[in-house]
């Protein structure tokens, strides 16, 4: 009996052995199974993650030559902008003096969207009408209706064509320009700026003389010397990327009479300063002189990108002495009918001067400031070094945009319709930070 149970133990036991077997196999198998899986998942994932950064790195990718603001701005009303987590900011630099009548100032999207429901753009080879519309009124409200004009796309090409037409004029090579200057990036432009960081080896040229800003017996003396070469002379009324520097009005006078004595032509660089933002449409006006040509982009189209030149009657055009493709299109012209429209309605340029005084008169009160300049809402507070922080605590602590001139001066170039109020909030802020 005893035997008997034993044998039965023992094949219950090796039945229970040949039972588990299979089992591990199995086992075995849907865990090996499991691992190709699993290997299978990370080298797909791992390919796919290759493949992405390859085509991140053959993607195309911005040109970095801007040193921006890590702020995203999404939307703007008048001279607020808004974030995208919808912080508010005081814009008093409205892009490099570009918005002039405040961002989508109702009058001006209308008139845009009215223009673009109609006909966008055509080229200059059909009539568009709307161009004369354009020079009508900026003859009216610039004071200039004997002059001409001509339509571009930006300040670069305006000054562009500004020299290249005084060279066809009167056949001369040589231009006199002044130390500070900023004329565009542009060939010939970029030739009269007076950084040579940004002028390359195909720009350089001797045809253009460097003199120190409103000496006038420098001045004089180029024209003894070189009288007769001299095409043109390009000046800035007030410098804006020099640090808000003001051409004085017996320079300005100075650069007429010798102009007039040489035969040379008087370009008057309004593209930052013109349009109103001086408390006069062209901030040359204050010396009661008239250039030749006037050259005007930024405020021009309130952030629709066009430039003009504005042409003293004694210059005579022919076909194919200046061109463009994209300048005076319906669009462009639109926009810049209606800021006008909006600038004579609203007597911004009246305004521009009287906050412009406000802003400058309280300015010069406080001690810490080593010089306040400029004229209507194109101001320049010249701070010394140790209060260089000052415009990055305006914008990180107060939300208040402003612009700079290095190395310490902060550039006003507000909206032509700001508001005492808003020009209460930056005293404000300016205050708490130096007092800080």
């Amino acid at each position: 009996m005893l035997l008997r149970l034993q044998k039965k133990k023992t094949k219950t036991s090796s039945l229970t052995f040949l039972d588990i077997k299979p089992i591990m196999k199995m086992i075995g198998f849907f865990i090996f199974n499991g691992f190709l899986a699993r290997l299978s998942y990370i080298c797909n994932a791992y390919r796919t993650y290759v493949s992405h950064l390859i085509i991140y790195s053959l993607s195309m990718d911005l040109f970095n030559v801007y040193p921006i603001n890590p702020i995203n701005i999404v939307r703007a009303q008048g001279s607020t902008v808004w974030d995208a987590e919808e912080n508010p900011y005081l814009d008093l630099y409205g892009g490099h003096a570009v918005i002039s009548i405040g961002h989508t100032h109702p009058h001006y999207v209308q008139r845009i969207t009215e223009q673009l429901n109609q006909i966008g753009f055509y080229s200059n080879s059909v009539e568009i009408p709307i161009q004369r519309e354009l020079a009508r009124l900026l003859g009216k409200v610039s004071g200039k209706e004997d002059y001409h004009l001509f339509l571009c796309n930006s300040g670069a090409e305006a000054n562009e064509n500004a020299l290249k037409l005084a060279s066809f004029y009167n056949s001369r090579k040589k231009v006199i320009a002044f130390s500070k200057a900023f004329h565009g990036r542009t060939s010939l432009a970029v030739a009269c700026t007076d950084n040579p960081s940004i002028i390359a080896p195909v720009n350089e040229t001797d045809n253009v003389i460097f003199l120190p800003f409103n000496d006038e017996d420098a001045l004089s003396n180029a024209f003894k010397n070189y009288g007769e070469e001299i095409s043109s002379v390009i000046i800035e009324g007030i410098q804006g990327v020099g640090g808000i520097r003001e051409a004085s009005v017996s320079f300005l006078r100075l650069i007429r009479t010798l102009c007039d004595q040489y035969a040379s032509v008087f370009i008057a660089d309004s593209v930052q300063c013109g349009y109103g933002r001086s408390g006069l449409f062209y901030s040359h006006d204050y010396a009661g002189i008239e250039a030749d040509i006037y050259t005007m982009a930024k405020g021009m189209g309130n952030g629709f990108p066009i430039g003009a030149i504005s042409i003293a009657p004694k210059f005579v055009a022919t076909y194919g002495m200046l061109g463009t493709t994209f300048g005076g299109n319906h669009l462009a012209c639109a926009a810049a009918v209606a800021v006008l429209e909006v600038i004579q309605q609203d007597s911004l340029i009246q305004n521009a001067a009287t906050v412009g005084s406000y802003l400058i008169e309280e300015l010069r009160k406080f001690d810490q400031i080593s010089e306040v300049r400029g004229r209507g809402l194109m101001i320049g507070i010249d701070l010394p070094s140790e209060l260089a922080h000052v415009r990055k605590d305006l914008l990180e602590k107060h939300r208040i945009f402003t612009g700079e001139a290095k190395p310490t001066v902060i550039r006003l170039l507000p909206a032509l319709n700001t508001t005492k109020e808003m020009a209460d909030q930056f005293l404000t802020a300016f205050t708490e930070i130096l007092e800080g």
